[in-house]
C-alpha cells in the first residue's frame, strides 16, 4: 500500500498541478489527500467527458493535470480520447480504477469491465499499466509515463493508504432532514400503485430499496447522469414517472433536462435530492453551490417548484401532480444502506 500524503507530494514535486475528478471509491484516499493539500488544486468535474476536456485544456496552457476516474467512467469519455486527446497527440495521465464484480456484492454496472477494462482501452489506441502498490519510486513513474505517451493508468482497490478529509473540508448537513425520511412520503403515499419509481446510481437507489419496499421501483445502479432520460422514455411509453436523483447525477448529462422539457402532456416527475456531495464514493463535496438546479430546470421548460423543499409536511403537498415537474429537495444523509440484491436490479422490463 502506498502512502498517500507521501505519493501526492510527490506529485507535486514534480510539478503535477491539477487534479480533475469524478470521484471513485477506490481513490477516496488520493481525492482526500488532494482537498486537504493546499499545494496542488482539486478540480471536481461534472463528467469523465468534461474532466478529460478540462485537462487537456490545462496541458495545452502549459500545467501539469492529472484526471482520476473510475472505470464505468472511461467510457464516457471515449469521443474525448478519441476524437481529441489522440489525434490532437494531447497526453496527461488518466488514471482509473478497476473496479471487481461479484454476483451479489458489487454493483452490475462493473460486470462488463471488470474482465475487459484493458480491452477497452487498447480500443482506444492506449497502453495501460497497473500503478504498483507496494514501490512509491515506480508508482510516480508510472505516472510520468502517463503523462508522455498515451497510457492510461489502471487502480486497483487499497492502493492508498487512509486519508480523512480535514474538518474544514467535512460537510454539516445535520440541519436538514435525511433523505430516508421524504423517501418514507414516497412510500406511503404510492405503495400499491403503477407509479413508476427510477433510483439513480449511488445511495439514491440503494435507500430507495431500504425505505420505499412497497412501491414498483427500479434501481438503475449504472448510468450515472441518464435517470432523467431513462424516465423521459417510460413516460412516453405510457408510464407515471417518478425520477429520484442527486445534485452530482444532476450536472452529468443536463441535456436530458432540455429534451424532457420538449413535452406536457406525459406524467413524469424529477425530484433533486441535494445532500451536496457523492456520498457513494467518500463524501467529498460536489463544490455545487453557485448552481441554480431550479432555474436551470425552468429554463429547460420544465414545470418547477419556485423554492427548495426542505419540509417534509411541503414535501407531501407537492409529489403527487400532473405534468412534467421539478422538485430541488434539500436533504441530510443516513447511515450506509445496503445494496439491493441482483435479482430486484437486473430487470429488462419495467412493471
Amino acid at each position: 500500500m502506498l502512502d498517500t500524503k507521501e505519493f501526492v507530494n510527490g506529485l507535486i514535486e514534480k510539478g503535477y498541478s491539477h487534479l480533475c475528478v469524478v470521484p471513485c471509491s477506490f481513490a477516496k484516499n488520493l481525492i482526500n489527500e488532494a482537498i486537504n493539500n493546499e499545494n496542488i488544486e482539486y478540480l471536481p468535474c461534472a463528467s469523465e467527458a468534461i474532466a478529460a476536456s478540462v485537462a487537456a485544456g490545462l496541458k495545452m496552457s502549459g500545467k501539469k493535470p492529472i484526471v482520476i476516474v473510475q472505470s464505468s467512467g472511461v467510457t464516457n469519455m471515449g469521443s474525448n480520447i478519441t476524437s481529441l486527446l489522440k489525434p490532437y497527440g494531447i497526453t496527461f495521465p488518466i488514471i482509473t480504477s478497476w473496479r471487481t464484480y461479484k454476483d451479489g456484492d458489487s454493483e452490475i454496472q462493473h460486470q462488463h469491465l471488470a474482465t475487459e477494462l484493458p480491452k477497452l482501452i487498447e480500443s482506444y489506441g492506449y497502453e495501460h499499466t497497473i500503478i504498483e502498490q507496494d514501490n512509491m519510486q515506480q508508482a510516480l513513474e508510472q505516472v510520468d509515463i502517463c503523462d508522455t505517451t498515451h497510457t492510461i493508468g489502471i487502480l486497483k482497490k487499497d492502493t492508498f493508504s487512509k486519508v480523512e478529509l480535514e474538518d474544514c473540508h467535512k460537510l454539516n448537513l445535520e440541519k436538514y432532514t435525511q433523505r430516508s425520511e421524504f423517501l418514507k412520503v414516497l412510500n406511503n403515499t404510492f405503495k400499491d400503485t403503477d407509479t413508476l419509481f427510477i433510483g439513480t446510481t449511488g445511495n439514491t437507489a440503494r435507500e430507495m430499496y431500504s425505505f420505499m419496499p412497497e412501491t414498483n421501483n427500479f434501481y438503475m445502479v449504472g448510468n450515472m447522469g441518464g435517470a432523467l432520460s431513462l424516465g423521459l422514455g417510460a413516460s412516453l411509453g405510457g408510464k407515471k414517472v417518478i425520477v429520484c436523483g442527486g445534485d452530482a447525477e444532476f450536472v452529468m448529462h443536463m441535456g436530458g433536462l432540455t429534451t424532457a422539457g420538449r413535452y406536457k402532456d406525459i406524467d413524469l416527475t424529477y425530484i433533486l435530492f441535494d445532500n451536496e456531495q457523492n456520498k457513494s464514493t467518500g463524501g467529498q463535496n460536489t463544490f455545487q453551490s453557485h448552481v441554480d438546479y431550479i432555474n436551470i430546470a425552468k429554463s429547460s421548460n420544465i414545470d418547477t417548484h419556485e423554492t427548495i423543499v426542505k419540509d417534509i409536511d411541503e414535501f407531501s403537498t407537492l409529489i403527487d401532480k400532473q405534468g412534467v415537474r421539478f422538485l430541488c429537495v434539500k436533504c441530510g444523509i443516513d447511515k450506509e444502506t445496503p445494496r439491493p440484491p441482483l435479482d430486484v436490479v437486473k430487470v429488462k422490463e419495467f412493471r
